[in-house]
């Protein structure tokens, strides 16, 4: 077995670096400390399922025999890797950018001066050619970002911004990477955020309230995706178009939007940007478009959009995996290898008793608890939805309740099931393999 580790509080780089090193390293499993930072914990509520990650007490140290370090060369700063420091039958890797002089001793090392430790991995990716979806390109870049300071701080490097790019032309989403980097508050982003609440023109269509406003930039702004994402919180919207006219050539018009009802990727679309249903831009020039009509555009497009938004019915999984109570755990290990699920239902489609998955396996420490009924490892508590409810409001009650999984029923009857991937799959734009 061979893991992958990082440093206690794990920032994104390291979070990143850690799914990067799984990639690079097939078959290896990514371990998590039980310690990361507010935005790291934020992300993994809601991603953690995409990736083959677990936590340090869910290894068994016996079975190791490559450890790979990424983003720190201290072993005081591992969680539980201390039995593995003591044996010499373990092959020590060792990614990093930090050059502290610690007292890991690597038999194979990758340790110099850039901004971040997961440019050093995305160098051996594209050494490999390696394929990347949108999903993993976007962590990624978050967490070459944060920890060069969006390439601004000044330990970044030429190799840094090269990563960059390359992530970028992978199809890296900065609309999703600034909802989770911890934007600079500046005095400029300050008068511009009084500015737009001051000019707030809002208009309601079927029980969604839109904000909308033009302003006029004297000097470039860095980061206003950001602001204008913490501007529909404050102002209590449904979604938010800000029109920044740049000079008297264009416009740069950004769009946030809290309901699937309104794909602000989509509208603005029509200008020659894109984006998803939750964040897109564009840059539109005056010729076409006199920033006035750019708004009465916005206005005339979201009062004549389709009211049919996707739901779960559009998402779910099916038919779906149900086994009685009775079944063996051997014959659930089974069937979740072969059909490469994580979750199966417990009882029939009029009736569920429970469910069980992948992360419950682990609960399984002797060789006779195999043999043992589901029902004795099951969880009774299963939140089921019904499948005209908004993938956001599932998405939503993923993050509540921790659950990965939650079964559609409609009159009584279970007809599919929804993911964490299936959710995934829907806010990232990505197909299913």
């Amino acid at each position: 077995m061979q893991i992958v580790t990082t440093h206690k509080n794990t920032d994104f780089d390291a979070l990143a670096s850690i799914i990067a090193a799984t990639m690079i390293y097939p078959g290896s499993v990514g371990v998590i400390p039980t310690s990361v930072n507010t935005n790291v914990a934020r992300f993994l509520s809601t991603h953690k399922t995409a990736f083959n990650i677990v936590l340090p007490h869910e290894i068994n140290h016996q079975d190791v025999r490559r450890l790979i370090v990424v983003d720190t060369d201290q072993w005081r700063r591992l969680e539980r890797m201390e039995p593995l420091r003591q044996r010499n039958d373990v092959e020590i890797l060792l990614w990093d950018h930090h050059q502290n002089g610690g007292d890991i001793e690597a038999s194979w090392r990758c340790q110099e001066p850039v901004g971040a430790t997961v440019t050093l991995l995305v160098r051996e990716m594209k050494r490999r050619d390696m394929e990347l979806n949108p999903l993993v390109s976007t962590v990624l870049l978050i967490g070459l970002y944060e920890d060069t300071g969006h390439l601004s701080f000044p330990s970044t490097k030429a190799e840094d911004a090269a990563a960059a790019a390359y992530l970028l032309a992978n199809g890296a989403d900065l609309n999703v990477a600034s909802v989770f980097l911890n934007p600079p508050y500046e005095e400029g982003h300050r008068d511009i955020l009084f500015t737009m609440m001051q000019g707030t023109e809002r208009f309601e269509d079927r029980h969604d309230t839109i904000g909308i406003n033009i302003i006029k930039l004297d000097r470039k702004i860095p980061m206003l995706a950001a602001i204008v994402s913490m501007y529909r919180k404050i102002i209590n919207t449904d979604a938010v178009f800000v029109i920044f006219v740049n000079d008297d050539k264009s416009s740069t018009v950004i769009g946030r939007s809290g309901v699937d009802r309104i794909d602000v990727g989509a509208i603005l679309g029509e200008f020659g940007g894109g984006g998803h249903p939750a964040a897109g831009s564009a840059t539109v020039k005056h010729g076409d478009y006199p920033p006035e009509q750019i708004k009465a555009r916005i206005i005339e497009i979201v009062k004549n959009r389709k009211s049919n938004s996707a739901t779960v019915a559009d998402l779910m999984s099916f038919p779906v995996t149900m086994v009685p109570g009775s079944t063996p755990m051997s014959e659930i290990r089974k069937i979740m290898q072969q059909k490469k699920i994580r979750g199966i239902l417990v009882g029939n489609e009029h009736q569920v008793d429970g469910i069980i998955v992948l992360w419950d396996l682990k609960k399984l420490k002797r060789d006779n608890q195999w043999k043992s009924p589901v029902k004795a490892f099951m969880n009774r508590k299963v939140t089921t939805i019904p499948p005209d409810l908004q993938p956001s409001a599932a998405a939503q009650l993923m993050v509540q309740e921790d659950i990965g999984h939650l079964p559609v029923v409609h009159e009584g009857k279970v007809i599919g099931i929804v993911t964490r991937t299936d959710i995934l799959t829907y806010f990232y734009g990505m197909l299913p393999e």
